[in-house]
């Protein structure tokens, strides 16, 4: 592995912990529906808990992850190398793919999560009296697990291509052709065509055709 995958693979690891310790810790310090306490009768007071800003931290950890994956990789459609074969082509679309419904999923649940472990959750339901909001468990676990299967594919989505583009066998999508054989190329050689049978006069003297008259 070449110092350039090497060092991506280290970071997005360190940022793949760091977002699992904080969500398994945001999950474990989300506020509970035993933690409110009700100072009037429409009125919640909640404790201060951590959950929010650990759920921040494992979001950015995540987006952070991401954004680097992908500014070394680029889109499907726009690829910042050559393509490899058509079989890891496959895996890695695949992997591109699931990867980015994962990260959208992760997101959405750490913010969302984050948002309800801010200390604000009042609400009047149709009989006019209120409830507190609070998180239901596994939001914050369901996000972590979500948020590490989308750096893994994305991560294998990374090795494939960078794979590719240190291969010598392809070459931007397409298998190298291998060198053929040098063969000579020449004209064929036949032997020269026969020159024309010429006949020289024959000079007579006048003498030898007058003999051959008397004999």
């Amino acid at each position: 592995m070449e110092r350039k995958a090497l060092l991506v693979c280290s970071v997005v690891t360190i940022l793949g912990i760091l977002m699992v310790a904080t969500g398994f810790a945001a999950e474990a310090t989300r506020t509970k529906l035993n933690h409110v306490t009700i100072v009037a009768p429409n009125m919640c007071k909640y404790p201060r808990s951590p959950a929010m800003g650990l759920g921040l931290t494992a979001a950015l950890a995540l987006l952070f992850a991401q954004i680097m994956m992908k500014a070394l990789t680029g889109c499907i459609c726009c690829l910042r190398g050559p393509r490899p074969p058509a079989s890891k082509w496959r895996t890695a679309v695949i992997c591109f793919t699931i990867s980015w419904i994962a990260y959208v999923i992760a997101i959405l649940l750490f913010l969302t999560g984050a948002a309800l472990n801010s200390g604000w959750g009042e609400r009047s339901n149709h009989f006019g009296s209120y409830e507190c909001y609070v998180l239901k468990p596994g939001v914050f676990a369901f996000a972590t697990i979500a948020g590490a299967a989308s750096l893994a594919l994305g991560l294998f989505y990374f090795l494939i291509l960078n794979s590719a583009k240190n291969d010598p066998s392809t070459v931007w999508g397409n298998p190298a052709v291998p060198p053929q054989a040098n063969i000579a190329m020449a004209q064929p050689q036949f032997p020269p065509p026969p020159a024309p049978r010429t006949t020289d006069p024959v000079f007579v003297h006048e003498d030898t055709y007058m003999r051959r008259q008397f004999t």
